[in-house]
């Protein structure tokens, strides 16, 4: 969730998030007294905070979070001790960009795995009912043509399964982060799959009715993370 009392400042913050595939938010708030108001009913795993702010500041409402990890985002350095001492996960001084957001998204995501171990699947709505998807069972999931908004699950053992009504940031956030990567904007691949790759081409060991290998584009955009990846 984001909060901050400046809306041109929110928009670009809401903007940044959008560009970090491990953020979803779930609603950003311009008012520290709406964000109060709602926030028993929002579920959240993280908060991004600005900490001047008309009527309570930043630092007041981190306390009332009951130990939700906080990122604040503030024009002044004067705040930063009082900051660290509410055990906030970072300090960011405005302007932000992404690449420091970044880093501050990573040790939250670091502090949420230490205080709810990696689970092995998820609970997830598919065509034949609610399911248990073993992440260690996935070789391939893309974005079913027929709907975009299911994606289709390939199996190890050939089976399919149609994901109901998710989105490939969303799954990315569940599943492990070594072992899968987005390789273009319609599919990820579980890198146990691959078997040769290009600089813009993946053939993968999943055998397709023809009989041959399926093949991936790679796309521009995310090679460099899965380079990365399966770097040696």
């Amino acid at each position: 969730m984001l909060l901050d009392d400046e809306l041109p400042g929110l928009k670009y913050l809401k903007m940044l998030c959008e560009q970090i595939p491990e953020l979803e938010v779930v609603k950003a708030f311009n008012s520290p007294e709406t964000f109060l108001k709602e926030l028993s009913s929002q579920e959240f795993d993280l908060c991004i905070l600005d900490i001047e702010m008309p009527g309570m500041d930043g630092l007041s409402i981190a306390n009332l979070l009951g130990g939700k990890p906080v990122i604040f985002t503030t024009a002044y350095k004067e705040y930063a001790a009082e900051a660290f001492d509410l055990n906030a996960i970072d300090y960011i001084r405005k302007p932000v960009t992404k690449e420091r957001l970044q880093t501050a998204v990573n040790k939250a995501l670091s502090r949420l795995r230490q205080s709810n171990p990696t689970k092995n699947f998820i609970q997830i709505n598919t065509n034949k009912g609610k399911t248990l998807l073993l992440f260690n069972q996935v070789a391939h999931i893309k974005t079913s043509e027929s709907d975009s908004r299911d994606k289709i699950a390939q199996l190890l053992d050939g089976k399919t399964l149609v994901l109901k009504n998710i989105s490939l940031e969303k799954l990315l956030q569940h599943l492990p982060k070594p072992d899968f990567c987005q390789v273009n904007k319609k599919e990820v691949i579980a890198l146990c799959s691959v078997q040769f790759f290009s600089h813009d081409e993946i053939t993968t060991n999943i055998i397709q009715p023809t009989g041959k290998p399926l093949v991936i584009t790679l796309g521009d955009v995310y090679r460099q993370d899965f380079l990365q990846k399966v770097k040696v």
